[in-house]
């Protein structure tokens, strides 16, 4: 079996990871997969930036792990998961890594959600007097 080439992320693929102030709600036909205020916001060099939505916040009875894989060099194995209600459109419509790359290890525990493949990535920002009561 060929060996898997582990990249470091660096000045020509910079990869950073966040936490995003605002609130996140996915849904697919009608129905809230996942909501959550912990939400991490992950930028690979000039890729789309990704919200990685903790395991705790989404509604796992509504995915259906699926054989699907990929590989990553930056961040390594990741698993995909479909979502029924949204039928052929929401075919591995979700991904995780279950055992990031060191660099990355803030994303484990963590899935993602394509966003062409769900109805909606709603980000919702605090009002003011929300952020006053955290704060």
């Amino acid at each position: 079996m060929k060996e898997k080439k582990v990249k470091l992320p660096g000045p020509d693929h910079p990869i950073s990871i966040q936490r995003n102030a605002a609130r996140v709600v996915i849904s697919v036909a009608g129905r809230v997969v996942a909501d959550t205020d912990n939400a991490l916001t992950l930028r690979e060099a000039d890729y789309p930036a990704v919200q990685y939505i903790p395991r705790e916040d989404v509604d796992l009875s509504q995915l259906k792990r699926t054989d699907h894989a990929t590989y990553c060099p930056y961040k390594g194995d990741s698993n995909y998961y479909s979502i029924p209600a949204g039928e052929k459109k929401s075919l591995n419509a979700v991904w995780t890594y279950e055992n990031p790359y060191p660099a990355v290890a803030q994303i484990k525990g963590h899935v993602a959600f394509y966003p062409d493949r769900v109805d909606e990535i709603a980000e919702q920002l605090p009002t003011t007097s929300e952020s006053l009561k955290s704060g």
